[in-house]
């Protein structure tokens, strides 16, 4: 079964769910805004609006409005809107189209950028030159000439912005970029007016213009950076084939994607992309699912073996029978993942949304109580309205907006190739907390499969023992039997042919091999056929004791040895339990094995402790004392049985070879087998939710040094312009460095 098919459908978007693409956002205000429209409407139960994914997810009830009522809603807000697409191929064409758009306009706003600098620099120029004793100034026609086109041209779309804004009966930062420039501008205009070519030392075209091209400047990077941290869900879209070669008549033929069925034999040539889930029918080669599971290794592929979507495919060529396709591939549930994940809002973050809701105004009446202040404090009209005009272009609604979806995009995005997915934000924020980590045993921290341990024999000839009990296993389907087979095939030995292979049910297996009687089983089977153990006492005693299955073989009535089995801990089981113990993290072990084998397990892993002979509800009710400790505690585990203990755990951690019950339960999957994931998980979910909160501290330290400091005076309208537009740009940045961030392994 591929991982496709046991990620849980639950992971999309639900039947009442609208997710619509929005465009004209600009700040946390218009997001907040959105969200307070769109919740009003009848039938709507919930809405959660992200800014740098720039799309609306809209929960229904039964018989709430449909799209064309939600797209209207939006639009008259003020925005755009248009449907998001579920089909995969409909998506990625939509996606480009959108990337395509979004690069026009950074290169639309770049230009803008450079234009308007170029008329701003000698604005400025004579303030930098004065402290040189350089008399720079130009003349008020000079001046005014310069500043216009800026003020007009660059400066429509914050007119246009706040327009739309006001007409809506809302407010946002083109609010008051519009309300401060055009204030400084039309102030400089009435003086030119008044006083003529005799103005000189009372305008401040400079200040409008500067803080025009300094809040352009702070778009561009936003905008460069906001495309840097939406990277990994375009890079898990560009990994979908557009065609696939499929057997048709016994022809190959190549055709659309979006026409290969379920059951098709999908021919996949050297060097190109998996296009459906399957299972390898024939031919051998190596995958490259790094993109995919984070795996960094080529996984050899051979006739049995499952394939994901979106992998690369070495130097063979395959025949692969789809299992899953399109919308139900790997990929497919992968993307809806991270994006579920990045669209999700942390308790914080909503209370960010309501003091951007009141932001915009607030501003607005600190700058007109500044204003006022300063005029009945003595101060000119001239020297109030700029001040009252820095007021208006230091507050950041921008920032507030940015600093938790940024840093969730960012991060979520890391962990997916790392290979880690995370449900949602409230997943991420307990993972962050945990503090004890609770393993299942069997296939989470062990391989859930037996492995030979032990070869004794009596002669001393180990690879003879093993040839002659694996030729007899060959024909085995019991796992003891497949695992004496592997560990002879790992050895390169060479098999001979059985015969008269009987098992005998509970005891082992007897048969015939190069004309002599093979009897390979336990303690029963050999008291049955009266062979002596006397020879192989000690060693069957020795495993027995160490908690390992022993099986003894006997040729022709005679013992000649022992194979000692065990389920082994995973490659990498022990680096995780140290790493988890090195961060401060508590880890435990819960099974239904014997206790002697859940101890062995424990003293080889290095746990700190373990209960054994548990059943599912038992593990329910371990979780909840520790949890009443208060403790909390992440369960790993990947069967049916773990799925009350992920569910019930402060955070489940389910690894991907797991089953649907489990994967369902989980806040956290794990898209391979590997513990070492576990304790790269929680580092990323700390870090993330550590940048959100550093995001959160300087969007509003920002606001809560800059305001107070422009309202008395100490800040210049091009100043302030720029540390505006620099609040944005640091929290964005900030967000990027977890892009940075590698799991280590």
């Amino acid at each position: 079964m591929t991982i496709a098919q046991r990620l849980s459908p639950a992971d999309a978007a639900s039947a009442g769910t609208i997710v619509l693409d929005i465009s004209g956002m600009t700040c946390a205000a218009c997001s907040a805004r959105l969200e307070r429209v769109l919740s009003r409407l009848p039938g709507v139960e919930a809405v959660s609006v992200n800014l740098p994914l720039e799309r609306a997810d809209i929960r229904l009830a039964p018989g709430g409005p449909d799209v064309a009522a939600l797209v209207e809603a939006v639009e008259r807000t003020g925005f755009g809107a248009t449907p998001r697409l579920h089909d995969a191929a409909a998506r990625k064409a939509a996606e480009a189209e959108r990337e395509a758009k979004r690069r026009a306009s950074e290169r639309w706003t770049l230009a803008e950028l450079i234009f308007s600098a170029a008329l701003t620099l000698p604005l400025v120029a004579p303030m930098l030159a004065a402290p040189l004793g350089l008399d720079l100034a130009l003349g008020p026609g000079v001046q005014l000439a310069l500043a216009a086109p800026v003020q007009i041209v660059v400066g429509a779309r914050f007119y246009r912005g706040a327009y739309k804004a006001l007409r809506a009966g809302s407010a946002n930062m083109d609010v008051l970029v519009a309300l401060g420039t055009s204030a400084a501008f039309i102030f400089s205009l009435w003086m030119i007016a008044i006083h003529g070519r005799h103005v000189q030392g009372h305008l401040y075209f400079e200040g409008a213009a500067a803080v025009i091209t300094f809040v352009m400047l702070g778009k561009w990077l936003e905008a460069k950076a906001k495309r840097g941290t939406t990277e990994a869900v375009r890079t898990l879209m560009t990994l979908r084939p557009e065609r696939a070669v499929v057997l048709r008549g016994g022809a190959e033929r190549e055709v659309d994607i979006d026409e290969v069925a379920s059951g098709d034999i999908v021919v996949v040539r050297p060097g190109t992309r998996f296009p459906v889930d399957g299972v390898v029918e024939d031919g051998a080669s190596e995958a490259d699912e790094s993109l995919i599971t984070g795996e960094s290794l080529p996984v050899a592929k051979h006739p049995g073996d499952g394939v994901a979507s979106g992998a690369l495919n070495g130097a063979g060529r395959l025949m692969v029978r789809a299992v899953a396709v399109g919308e139900d591939t790997t990929l497919a549930r992968i993307t809806r993942l991270v994006e579920a994940a990045q669209t999700g809002k942390a308790p914080v973050q909503r209370l960010v949304d309501r003091v951007a809701a009141i932001f915009v105004p607030a501003v607005v009446a600190i700058a007109l109580g500044a204003l006022i202040g300063w005029l009945l404090g003595g101060a000119t009209f001239e020297e109030a309205l700029m001040i009252a005009v820095a007021v208006l272009v230091i507050a950041c609604p921008c920032a507030l907006g940015l600093a938790t979806p940024a840093a969730l995009v960012a991060g979520t995005g890391a962990a997916a190739k790392a290979g880690i997915l995370v449900k949602d934000i409230e997943a991420l924020e307990r993972a962050s907390a945990v503090d004890t980590v609770v393993f299942d045993k069997t296939g989470t921290l062990t391989l859930g499969r037996p492995a030979v341990t032990d070869i004794v024999a009596v002669n001393g000839d180990e690879r003879a023992l093993l040839a002659v009990a694996a030729s007899l296993q060959a024909a085995s389907e019991h796992p003891l039997g497949r695992a004496v087979v592997a560990a002879a095939e790992a050895r390169g030995l060479t098999l001979k042919p059985a015969s008269q292979a009987a098992a005998a049910i509970g005891r082992g297996l007897v048969g015939q091999v190069a004309g002599r009687t093979i009897a390979i089983g336990n303690r029963d089977l050999m008291a049955e056929r009266g062979v002596d153990l006397a020879a192989v006492a000690g060693a069957l005693e020795q495993i027995e004791d160490e908690a390992r299955t022993a099986a003894i073989v006997a040729i022709d009535g005679q013992a000649v040895g022992v194979l000692g089995f065990a389920d082994p801990l995973r490659p990498g089981a022990a680096e995780a339990v140290a790493t988890l113990k090195a961060r401060g993290a508590t880890v435990h072990m819960l099974t239904g094995d014997h206790p002697s084998v859940a101890a062995a397990i424990a003293a080889e892993a290095g746990l700190d402790g373990f209960d054994a002979e548990v059943k599912p509800a038992g593990k329910t009710a371990a979780l909840a004392a520790l949890e009443k400790e208060g403790r909390h505690v992440a369960m790993v585990g990947d069967g049916i049985n773990d799925a009350p203990a992920l569910a019930s755990a402060s955070l489940g951690i389910a690894m991907g070879t797991g089953t649907d019950a489990a994967i369902a339960a989980a806040g956290v999957t794990l898209m391979r087998p590997d513990p070492r994931l576990v304790p790269a998980a929680l580092d990323i979910a700390r870090r993330t939710v550590a940048k959100i909160r550093q995001n959160l501290f300087w969007a509003f330290i920002y606001n809560v040094i800059g305001l107070p400091l422009a309202a008395l005076g100490f800040l210049t309208p091009a100043v302030a312009g720029a540390a505006m537009a620099m609040s944005s740009v640091s929290v964005v940045t900030n967000s990027l460095l977890l892009k940075r961030w590698k799991s280590g392994l």
